[in-house]
């Protein structure tokens, strides 16, 4: 089992920053990629960022540029770091960990959700 608890989100405004913190605890962290998603209300849960156990990132076409995702597998943390935030990014935001299996990546473990609210 993994557990997985967010913090960070709260209230920009159009242009600021916020940074999220996944806190990890469980089974050895190192052995998963670990991902971001957001969903916004009335929308599916979508994609934000990846970044895998070598250390290389993937992003989602809408954050790219502008959020960096990161880890410190020692301390068991990922991180999002969230700039030139936009009212469109307002969503909650999950850590999850991520893994392949069968050519198709698989979720297993999820945070509860972190409020992210920007304001024009």
């Amino acid at each position: 089992q993994v557990q997985l608890v967010e913090s960070g989100g709260g209230l920009a405004q159009a242009g600021g920053s916020l940074r999220l913190s996944c806190a990890a605890s469980g089974r050895t962290f190192g052995f998963y990629d670990m991902g971001w998603f957001r969903q916004a209300p009335g929308k599916e849960r979508e994609f934000v960022a990846r970044i895998a156990w070598s250390g290389s990132t993937y992003y989602a076409d809408a954050v790219k540029g502008r959020f960096t995702i990161s880890e410190d597998n020692a301390k068991n943390m990922v991180w999002l770091q969230m700039n030139s935030l936009k009212p469109e990014d307002t969503a909650v935001y999950y850590c999850a960990t991520a893994r392949l299996g069968g050519g198709t990546w698989i979720y297993d473990y999820w945070g509860q959700g972190t409020q992210v609210t920007v304001s024009s």
